[in-house]
This record gives structure tokens, sequence and C-alpha cells, in this order.
């Protein structure tokens, strides 16, 4: 007898992307303008501690907090970690170190990175000045990195840093930040036995053996009850959607036209909803208890999206639970 093969172990990259833009209050309004012409402002608290960069609330009493001051653009690295492998979008397009450095005239660590050849060449301690970008907008990415200050002798004598009114022409007032993980991901058991049938145009759930829920996409095991699920129940193809909403909002690199609905989809036979892009049917006649089935393009290994089935609608009894 020869024994089975193991299954094959999937494994996909994934990126999660989610850029969203943000109002700036007054004081990282000051603060990202000021990079812009070259200026590093930091706030002081009730303390007298000056804060780089600058919060809008005291840390510790949590008063609101606009005092602004101007600190230099030399400092020392108060600690760092190399870093040797690059991903996209990092600062520089060699290896590099973060550090956090504590700015002449600050009290608190700025992070951000250093351009230096090696390991070897950073130590806590030492000197570091600010390389600015060639061309500024008003962000952080305005200091394009630090690097060493070999200057002749030990960190100057910093006085008191000079009061600023962070008043500046054409102030920068939001920003995009650019959430993005890249990953590796790789499925178990249960998830890999529900792609794998999604290739062959069926869906395959699991039921729990206590409260006989079945679950699509499977995950391994019940999360009400806490036992594993083993026992494969195929379900579908049609169902009905229990919710929806219409979208307004063209997302970046999603080649459809909006308005259109993504819903929560119950396939006959499922202990819950799954979600799904609803078509052929205008946008504003999709509605709860439609029966759907799915499209499939051709080599496609899920459902393009869910177009009415011509049924009559589901009775709400018979879909409210999966709400």
């Amino acid at each position: 007898m020869t024994a089975a093969s193991p299954p094959e172990v999937l494994r996909a990259p994934l990126v999660v992307e989610f850029p969203f833009t943000r109002s700036l209050g007054p004081v990282q309004s000051a603060f990202l303008t000021g990079l812009r012409e070259g200026v590093v402002l930091g706030v002081k608290t009730s303390d007298g501690t000056v804060v780089v960069p600058p919060v809008e609330y005291d840390p510790v009493t949590s008063e609101e907090i606009r005092d602004l001051v101007e600190v230099a653009a030399t400092g020392t690295v108060t600690t760092w970690a190399w870093n040797d492998r690059l991903r996209p979008n990092q600062p520089l397009g060699t290896p590099f170190a973060w550090v956090l450095v504590k700015l002449d005239g600050a009290d608190t660590a700025l992070l951000h990175a250093l351009d230096a050849p090696g390991p070897d060449a950073v130590r806590t301690g030492m000197r570091v000045r600010v390389r600015w970008a060639a061309e500024r907008s008003g962000a952080i990415t305005d200091i394009a990195c630090f690097e060493p200050d070999n200057g002749p002798g030990p960190a100057p004598e910093a006085g008191p840093p000079a009061a600023h009114d962070g008043v500046f022409e054409d102030a920068v007032t939001g920003i995009v930040a650019e959430a993005r993980l890249d990953y590796v991901y790789s499925p178990g058991r249960a998830q890999t036995a529900y792609i794998s049938a999604l290739s062959e145009r069926r869906t395959v759930g699991e039921r729990c053996p206590s409260c006989h829920k079945v679950y699509v996409p499977p995950r391994g095991a019940c999360p009400t009850c806490g036992v594993a699920t083993t026992d494969q129940v195929e379900v579908g193809p049609a169902g009905t959607v229990t919710t929806f909403c219409i979208v307004n909002i063209k997302a970046k690199n999603l080649d459809i036209e909006v308005p259109y609905v993504y819903a929560h989809i119950a396939l006959d036979g499922a202990g819950l909803a799954l979600h799904g892009r609803i078509g052929g049917i205008p946008y504003d006649q999709v509605r709860m208890g439609l029966r759907v089935e799915p499209v499939w393009t051709e080599g496609g290994r899920y459902p393009d999206h869910y177009r009415p089935t011509g049924e009559p609608d589901a009775d709400y009894d018979a879909y409210k639970e999966l709400i």
C-alpha cells in the first residue's frame, strides 16, 4: 500500500493597502509646513519638555498645548537598528539604520532613517544632521534621512529653543497616509479545501459537530463551540441576499464602475453569510431576500459576482438569523 501524498501547502503573496486622507490640526500643520520650509518645530509642554515631533495634547496632563519652538537640524542618536532587508517605499535604496534622534533643543527622539555604509558605522551617541529632500511638499519625507555629522568636538551646549509662531504661507492642512502591509499568506487545512473546491466551481464549508452550523468559508474550528470542524458540506450554489450596501466611491485599481452593490449572501445550506458583489440587476433594485447565483469568468478561481436567479424572493423568516 502506498501512503497518500500530503496535500499541497498553498502560499500566495498578499497586499493589504489602505490610503486615507486626514486633516491636520494647527500643531501638526505647522510641523509639516515647517519641514517643507526646512524648519523643525517641536512643542513645549506645561513642565517645559520639548516634544519632537510635536503633539497637540500634553502626555502628562492631557491639556491642549500650542507653544511651538524651533529646534536644530542636528542631533544625537539615542538608539538604532540596522535594516538590511529593503522593502517598497522605504526612505533609501540601500541598507540603512533606523535611528531615534534627539535633536538639539528637544527632549524626545524622532524616528527616521540614517544613511550609513554599514552597521559598524553606527553607534549610540553619534552626532547626525538632517539631509533635506531636494523637493519638499510638507511631509515627514521632506527629511530625506539623517547623515553622520562629522563636525569637530562633542555636541554643543544647547540653549533654550526659540519660540515660533507656526505661521507659514500656504500651510499644509491635510495629508494622505499610505497604510500598506505585504506578506505571504498560507491557508490552513480548512481554507485549502475551500479554495481547492472553488477552483472546481464548488463551494465547500464545514459543519460543527456540536451546534451543526455550517461555516463558509470554513475556519477549521467552530468559534462558538470551540471544537474542530472536519465534516465537509457542499453548499449553494444559489443563495439569498441578507444585507447589502451601495458603493459610490471607486476603489483604486478596481475596474468596476460605481455605483455597485456589495452584499452578504447566505448560500443555501450555509450557517452564515459570505460577501460578494451583485451584478446583472440595477443597483437600486437589489433588496434583502433577493435570490442570487454565482457567475464565473473563464479561468476564474472564484465567482466574479452574483446575479438574480429569477426565483421569488426568500421569506424574511428564512434568513433573519443570518443577518
